[in-house]
């Protein structure tokens, strides 16, 4: 199609929508105050809780690690919404709740059948807030979100820009950095590999059953925190080497807790309680520790307050950083649903020193089989005990055929948590103030787990079809004035980003649509829109002419 525009011709257009909005809902430019905006750097790991030098660990060696904690501030009590990765990042790329906007269960399938969690069309990714402001946005190696990684949220995920290598000049940047080595799957994997570390010098759970292979899970998963040790080394070096080591926040942190049984995928200590480092030369005294409680879904509003950028009011995380620093938190919230093939419904509370868990299926027991989690030598060996009868003391809580319905631990004084208060009178009063923050919580977010996956996905994917976002449609401004071209874009699906290029190619750069597009000269726009748990539009096209 050819429209006349004097001056201009907007000159093709394939595809289209209504036009809705003309920048993306919410979306927020950092505030022009002339200052220089920080790098900041997220180096993530996985499935570690803190056995490390730096929180007084012993028996590893994690120079780099120390070294960053030394240079900066060491959290204490930092925790994750979930003990298991999808749940948790998907909580970590929105600021919300994943059982308040249905990404709860690990991961989306349900009977065999494969969704995508659709939350609210006001929920976006925390990074799309940082692109509209001018940052360079770039994921390295994993999202795992509930929902396929929008082409909005990054600037590069993944491939050979995974770094802040491509930024503009003077851009600053977003760089997030998973390291792997740590996950589950490497203590079990291969199995005939020998640890490097001594099993027999390695230090048990109460709860574990102290056997050889037991030890030797134990000394492979250290030896893989030393190796992911010496891989932030090489980060750190190369940020060096780049002259951007002292302008830039680093943040260290894992997903969640121990990839070993009774922690990861359980709300206790060893399955929430997470490292978390910060240094931010000039701002952040050297060696400091902060027992401020933190919860993961902070992660990200704690990045926009740092970079300048306002925290969206609908996001359920808080700062607790920078000039928008949320009010310190008097308690962290953590939850367990559906583990892979494996239903359960798990609710938990903590202050700095008390944790109540809510076990809504009693009659389950903890030890429900699930096959990933079966295939960790250390549980064939728990189950092959507990079948013999060989179980002793504490190591017997994880295979009673029930579960209490209320569970308490005094974390100061049994770290384990293998010691239930919650039936004690003289705890009485404590159980009650927290089983009414924990009330209060799953009403204030409106907590899906007590909607049936079945009802979710229906509400989702309607009729088991996901649903398609819409293209965008192309405005070019119609006025007679010389200058750039302005050119909006919007698509009519609520909730819905932009993503639109001039390069041509698979490699093309995608940038996020957040306001009209300035053309001085004459060029082909490609564009595509996507809202979260939505299937991507169809690309369209339209040439501008710009005489």
């Amino acid at each position: 199609m050819s429209v006349p525009i004097k001056r201009r011709e907007f000159l093709g257009l394939s595809g289209g929508a209504a036009l809705a909005s003309l920048t993306l809902p919410g979306i927020v430019r950092a505030a022009g105050s002339g200052k220089k905006r920080p790098n900041i750097l997220w180096i993530s790991c996985e499935d570690i809780s803190r056995e490390l030098g730096c929180y007084g660990y012993e028996n590893i060696r994690t120079p780099n690690i120390d070294r960053l904690a030394a240079q900066g501030r060491k959290y204490t009590n930092a925790y994750t919404v979930a003990p298991v990765c999808a749940p948790n990042r998907s909580g970590i790329i929105t600021a919300m709740y994943p059982n308040s906007i249905g990404s709860s269960h690990m991961r989306t399938s349900s009977a065999g059948y494969e969704y995508e969690c659709v939350p609210p069309p006001y929920v976006h990714c925390f990074t799309e807030y940082l692109r509209a402001a001018g940052y360079y946005c770039t994921n390295k190696s994993k999202t795992d979100y509930q929902f396929s990684a929008p082409l909005t949220a990054w600037d590069h995920n993944g491939g050979r820009h995974d770094d802040w290598a491509g930024r503009g000049q003077g851009q600053p940047f977003f760089s997030v950095i998973n390291l792997t080595i740590t996950h589950e799957s490497r203590i079990r994997v291969p199995i005939d590999k020998d640890p490097v570390k001594d099993p027999d010098s390695v230090e048990l759970p109460p709860y574990y059953p102290d056997t050889p292979l037991v030890r030797r899970d134990m000394a492979r998963y250290l030896d893989n925190i030393e190796t992911m040790d010496g891989q932030v080394g090489e980060i750190l070096d190369r940020l060096e080497r780049d002259g951007l080591l002292d302008d830039t926040i680093i943040f260290f942190w894992s997903d969640h807790g121990r990839g070993l049984p009774r922690a990861k995928r359980w709300v206790y200590d060893s399955g929430i309680q997470v490292p978390l480092i910060v240094r931010w030369p000039g701002k952040v005294k050297p060696g400091t520790l902060s027992d401020e409680l933190v919860c993961s879904i902070d992660f990200g509003p704690t990045v926009l307050s740092l970079a300048g950028v306002e925290v969206p009011a609908h996001m359920q995380g808080g700062a607790f950083m920078g000039e928008q620093k949320a009010a310190p938190r008097d308690y962290v919230f953590a939850f367990r649903d559906r583990m892979d093939e494996t239903y359960d419904m798990i609710r938990a509370v903590r202050d700095k020193r008390y944790k109540y868990i809510r076990n809504y299926h009693p009659e389950k027991p903890y030890a429900q089989r699930i096959r990933y989690m079966d295939m960790m030598p250390t549980m064939r060996e728990w189950r092959r005990l507990a079948a013999e009868g060989k179980l002793e003391g504490p190591q017997k809580l994880f295979f009673a055929d029930t579960k209490p319905v209320h569970e308490l631990y005094d974390t100061d004084t049994d770290p384990h948590e293998i010691n239930n208060l919650a039936y004690d009178p003289k705890y009485a009063e404590l159980l009650a103030r927290l089983q009414g923050a924990m009330d209060q919580w799953i009403e204030e977010i409106d907590d899906v787990g007590f909607v049936t996956e079945d009802q979710l996905i229906e509400r989702f994917w309607p009729g088991h079809m996901q649903p398609d976002t819409r293209a965008p449609r192309f405005t070019p401004d119609g006025g007679d004035h010389r200058g750039p071209l302005r050119v909006s874009l919007a698509s009519s699906t609520d909730g819905a980003s932009v993503a639109w290029t001039t390069d041509e190619g698979q490699d093309a750069h995608w940038k996020l649509y957040s306001g009209p597009i300035r053309l001085k000269s004459s060029a082909t726009i490609r564009a595509r829109a996507i809202r979260l748990g939505y299937r991507e539009s169809e690309e369209v096209r339209a040439f501008f002419r710009v005489d």
